[in-house]
């Protein structure tokens, strides 16, 4: 499965972009956020690619989990969006 970074600075439209187009080709994408600014954007851009993909007759969901991802060395919590064509 495809996994996509967000971070804070990310810029939602890009990212919706991105979901989008992977959603397009494997029907499934998963976005990881860690830290509430990152997770804030990755919920703008799942919410924008929804409206992407709507006029095409699909139907995107997105399923909220937690992960560890290592950064730096360290283990730290990301919010996992598991977003799948329905």
């Amino acid at each position: 499965m495809e996994i996509l970074k967000v971070s804070s600075r990310s810029v939602p439209n890009s990212v919706a972009g991105a979901i989008s187009g992977v959603i397009k080709d494997y029907d499934e994408v998963e976005v990881q956020a860690v830290g509430a600014g990152a997770a804030n954007q990755a919920i703008k851009a799942a919410a924008i690619a929804r409206g992407y993909l709507a006029p095409l007759g699909i139907d995107m969901i997105c399923i909220p989990a937690f992960g560890s991802v290592e950064i730096d060395g360290q283990e730290r919590t990301a919010i996992r969006l598991i977003c799948q064509k329905r």
